[in-house]
């Protein structure tokens, strides 16, 4: 017993192994509570009743009481947890409250004597042979205080061990202890020992008259708060008020208790000095792994079932953002809707990555928050982080499957989207998966709802902004962008990925345009090449000539790195000349270029623009007899192969994508010669996975992977990120380290300076 705020929390939570001392040894049966050998075992042994009511609210009272259950005795059968579960309906008084659902402190159904009965039960099902009570009588009446007080007192008579913070027993529920403890300020010790002798003690201490009176002598009752209004007692001025000191300090009381009541203390403990010993018999057993994710996962179900209004909202919100991006997205010239001259179905492809993003981290931002009650009293069951997890994304993941199932096939019913219902589900499931990692990190590194929902648009606004649809990448700030690449800042953007693979996806592999697109990006290529590339470096060649002959080296040196990375190109894609090529390639270097390397090279940039144009030719004709096929498909027809194109090819994406009207079809970036248009037929600048934005393939060494399966795998790789950081609460590590590190300063301040801070800061306190 004792004041607020003088310690007996935390002392419950040093001797229940949450709180190490920094001295000192707490040992059970002569083992040492904090050796980590001992662990595993007293886990069994200590069972912890916090002050507040962790229940399941959504659930039963028999619910409740079937989890716990099964979650304590992995090796009873189904039989004996059923006879476990019934005998504390029994034990407890909560017979006939079994099929009432716990409600909260908001919609009470549940009384608050049986929601403490409820709590202490689901504790005292596994019997442990120690239990730490925390505040079980606050908030109850006094009938309900004496039924929770010698519900306690039966585990004792049953040869259990019970430790109970109590902020003002009644005289009746004082008379039940064996031992009382009574606490001072600072965690101080003021008395231990019979509670009867406790008045008596503080009395004599006081220089009460009577002392040895304990309790009235007519009616038998025991004024409880003596003793800490004794504790309390403040001095008066001259004019009789009480001032603040007090007239015993808290040091004072701690210096009797170590004169007066401590050697009684350790008498008694080394008569009773216990060796070590077998543990106390433990019947907990928890179940395996994934019989753990099993019960998580039934739980989990069980309890989002019961809540009809979370249900709703997570089952129709994709359905009616979807009817209205549909409906306003459908533009239809003179009345007749055709897809192919939907101007809006880009910003629909966008607005659908922020649906997958937003519903993502609406559904799972206060799953853990949520549980965080629940996840304390099962810290003592030892259960594994990893199967409790796995079930939250595993239940997230089918929430988010079915949530953007309605959202794409509504979507693409109402613009008339054919052909890619599988593919646009994958890209946008996939963000949405991503999107419940990010809130699960949140909800398990933040301390309060409002935090978690005023960080969601900050976790949102750049997804959005750095997704290449809002700010051109090409247009950003210099030193962050490239046109042979996206910037750094938009490939952490999960919407960047997300989007660019909607948009290639919808260009290149819609039922028209897949059986047409490579020889169209063999045809682009070659275009290039034949027409840009190789005429603006026979250009820089005689300007490389001019300044050689002027003896100009420093502009020379300019232009040589262009010359020596495109003859690098052609040596690669022909098969003659090796030795000249590797002699030109010596005097680039050297800048210096002989006549003779300077006509051989010319011939060589003739001959490989002719056969550049050759091969063009080629592509061109192959191109014009997949056209012929197609129409062949379609009984020759040519409007009706023209109404098949416009089902399923949008002229504003393919604007977009193709960039048809800029001004620059080349560009020189990094000493290299690059095309400034057509970005979806346009090969990456790179092999490392890097591209331009819409780049309709990635490449890896020598392996292209096409852009809708590249961007989904990145997709899933951020998304394992966020399961490892959850795992190991790197959020909630991070957000402690900036916490010391603000203590730590302030301390400073004040001048009181840390023998270790980075001790300190790792939350090393010992240090």
């Amino acid at each position: 017993v004792g004041g607020s705020g003088v310690g007996k929390t935390t002392l419950l939570n040093v001797l229940n192994g949450k709180l190490k001392p920094n001295q000192g040894k707490i040992t059970i049966n002569g083992f040492d509570l904090y050796d980590p050998q001992n662990e595993a075992r007293i886990k069994g042994v200590i069972g912890y009743v916090p002050q507040d009511d962790f229940l399941l609210e959504e659930l039963t009272v028999y619910k409740n009481l079937e989890y716990n259950a099964r979650f304590c005795f992995g090796h009873m059968d189904e039989a004996q947890i059923q006879q476990v579960i019934e005998q504390a309906l029994i034990d407890f008084n909560l017979s006939e409250a079994r099929d009432l659902v716990v409600g909260n402190p908001l919609k009470k159904i549940l009384s608050g004597g049986q929601r403490k009965r409820l709590n202490i039960a689901l504790e005292l099902m596994r019997e442990p042979s120690l239990l730490l009570v925390d505040e079980p009588t606050s908030g109850l009446s006094s009938a309900d205080t004496e039924k929770v007080m010698h519900l306690l007192k039966r585990q004792c008579l049953k040869g259990k061990l019970v430790i109970v913070n109590i902020h003002q027993p009644s005289s009746d529920i004082f008379k039940l202890f064996d031992r009382i403890i009574v606490m001072d300020k600072g965690g101080r010790f003021a008395f231990f020992g019979n509670p009867m002798e406790a008045v008596s003690y503080f009395k004599h201490e006081a220089n009460y008259i009577n002392p040895d009176e304990s309790e009235c002598l007519s009616c038998g009752n025991v004024k409880t708060d003596q003793p800490l209004r004794i504790i309390e007692e403040r001095m008066v001025d001259p004019f009789g008020k009480s001032i603040r000191k007090r007239k015993i300090a808290p040091e004072e009381w701690y210096s009797k208790y170590k004169e007066k009541v401590e050697p009684r203390v350790v008498d008694f403990m080394q008569v009773n000095k216990v060796k070590k010993q077998k543990f106390p018999d433990v019947i907990f057993e928890i179940p395996k792994w994934f019989q753990q994710l099993k019960l998580y996962l039934k739980r989990d179900f069980a309890t989002k079932k019961s809540n009809r209004q979370y249900l709703a909202i997570a089952l129709l919100e994709a359905p009616i953002l979807s009817l209205i991006l549909g409906f306003f997205s459908k533009y239809s010239a003179n009345g007749l809707y055709v897809f192919g001259n939907n101007d809006n179905i880009p910003a629909f492809f966008f607005m659908s990555v922020v649906v997958a993003l937003f519903i993502g981290l609406s559904i799972s931002a206060e799953e853990i928050f949520k549980d965080r009650k629940i996840l304390k009293r099962e810290e003592f069951l030892d259960l594994s982080r990893g199967a409790y997890f796995t079930s939250k994304i595993l239940i997230l993941f089918a929430i988010s499957a079915i949530q953007i199932l309605s959202f794409v096939l509504i979507g693409h019913y109402m613009l008339e989207i054919k052909g890619l219902t599988f593919s646009v589900w994958l890209i946008l499931f996939s963000t949405a998966c991503f999107a419940n990692l990010l809130g699960l990190n949140l909800s398990s590194g933040l301390n309060s709802a409002v935090s978690i929902y005023i960080l969601i648009p900050m976790m949102l606004v750049p997804q959005l902004l750095l997704s290449g649809v809002i700010v051109d990448f090409n247009k950003m700030h210099p030193s962050m962008t490239s046109y042979s690449r996206t910037p750094y800042i938009g490939d952490l953007m999960v919407s960047r990925w997300a989007y660019e693979a909607l948009a290639v996806n919808q260009f290149a592999n819609n039922d028209y345009r897949k059986k047409i697109f490579t020889e169209e990006q063999i045809k682009n290529d070659l275009n290039f090449k034949a027409f840009y590339w190789l005429p603006q470096v026979q250009q820089d060649l005689v300007v490389y000539k001019k300044y050689i002959n002027e003896k100009n080296e420093i502009e020379a040196a300019g232009i040589a790195p262009i010359l020596s990375l495109a003859l690098d190109q052609i040596g690669r894609d022909i098969q003659k000349g090796k030795d000249s090529i590797n002699l030109v390639r010596t005097e680039l270097s050297a800048i210096q270029l002989s006549e003779n390397s300077f006509q051989f090279f010319n011939r060589l940039l003739t001959d490989v623009k002719n056969e550049y144009q050759e091969q063009y030719q080629l592509a061109l004709n192959n191109l014009d007899r997949k056209h012929k096929a197609l129409l062949l498909t379609n009984n020759g027809d040519a409007d009706k192969l023209v109404a098949f194109r416009n089902e399923h090819v949008n002229k504003k994406m393919e604007m977009l994508l193709r960039d048809k009207y800029s001004m620059n079809k080349i560009y020189i970036s990094k000493n290299r010669i690059l095309q400034g248009d057509e970005p979806i037929y346009r090969y990456p600048a790179y092999s490392n996975g890097t591209a331009h934005f819409y780049s309709s393939v990635k490449i890896i060494g020598n392996i292209r992977i096409k852009t809708l399966l590249f961007n989904v795998l990145i997709i899933w790789f951020f998304t394992a990120l966020l399961m490892v950081s959850l795992y190991f609460s790197w959020l909630r590590k991070l957000l402690q380290t900036i916490e010391r590190w603000r203590l730590l300063q302030q301390a400073i301040l004040h001048d009181k300076i840390f023998y270790n801070p980075m001790a300190f800061i790792k939350g090393k306190k010992n240090e």
